[in-house]
């Protein structure tokens, strides 16, 4: 499969997946809770037949291919390439019809992130990297992506989806890093990771974490010239606790307060 044609494919799924999902956007929908009686975890229609629609495309083209999904489990886990989705990252803001969630496409080659894009259909939106580059299409025109180039953790500005997330240790963790910074930012699940890659924040910090959650966004952000590891400095494709930034000198000050 050439580049060419990895891209386009890609973009297909994009094209599908959104048509499958806005119908239910800002509509009336069933919307169930995964928690078990922890903190609320919406799944809905609308995730459900986004994820089937990429997956029946992937088994069409690639029947060879490995799939790791949110709402469907995992098949042909060994595989060599494996496409890890998350047909709505973002369920919370999607039921209260704020246009912060996206559908994340990545894809694995031998355990690595080798591609990810981030669909945002309702706006028009799509972010997509394979770690060298990175790219947007939307307003304004397509363009390269590159973060911004803060100096210190006193001029950053740091996105998590929420501070109520954390607990314990992770909680005290966390607020080392906000309490260090000059603005904080709650509430924009995958979109807070390529406004990163875009240049318009600086630090992503997360916790509990899936595989679906992150291996999209991976590389995107390295594409964009930024660094995502856990919060001890290894890989952050398993998900987990999550450090995003645009550059390694905060990644690295940040590294060090969540270590205390």
């Amino acid at each position: 499969m050439s580049a060419v044609d990895f891209t386009e494919f890609v973009a297909g799924l994009a094209t599908s997946s959104g048509q499958a999902i806005l119908p239910f956007f800002r509509s009336m929908h069933t919307t169930e809770d995964k928690s078990a009686g922890g903190n609320f975890d919406p799944v809905t229609e609308a995730d459900r037949a986004g994820e089937a629609t990429m997956r029946n495309l992937i088994k069409r083209s690639f029947p060879e291919h490995g799939v790791l999904g949110e709402e469907f489990g995992t098949e042909n886990a060994d595989a060599e390439y494996v496409w890890v989705l998350d047909p709505i990252d973002g369920t919370r803001a999607f039921i209260s019809g704020i246009p912060v969630w996206g559908t994340l496409i990545g894809l694995t080659r031998k355990g690595v992130p080798v591609y990810g894009m981030m669909n945002q259909p309702f706006t028009g939106e799509r972010f997509s990297g394979d770690g060298r580059k990175a790219r947007y299409e939307g307003q304004g025109g397509p363009r390269e992506l590159h973060t911004r180039a803060t100096a210190t953790l006193a001029e950053a500005t740091l996105m998590t989806t929420s501070p109520h997330l954390f607990a314990g240790a992770e909680k005290e963790a966390y607020g080392r890093v906000e309490s260090a910074v000059r603005l904080s930012r709650y509430g924009c699940d995958c979109y807070a990771y390529c406004m990163l890659a875009a240049g318009h924040v600086d630090l992503v910090i997360e916790s509990g974490l899936k595989p679906y959650d992150i291996v999209a966004l991976i590389p995107i952000i390295e594409g964009a010239g930024g660094i995502v590891t856990s919060w001890t400095g290894g890989s952050a494709a398993q998900g987990g606790t999550i450090l995003a930034a645009g550059n390694k000198a905060l990644h690295q000050a940040a590294l060090e307060l969540l270590a205390g």
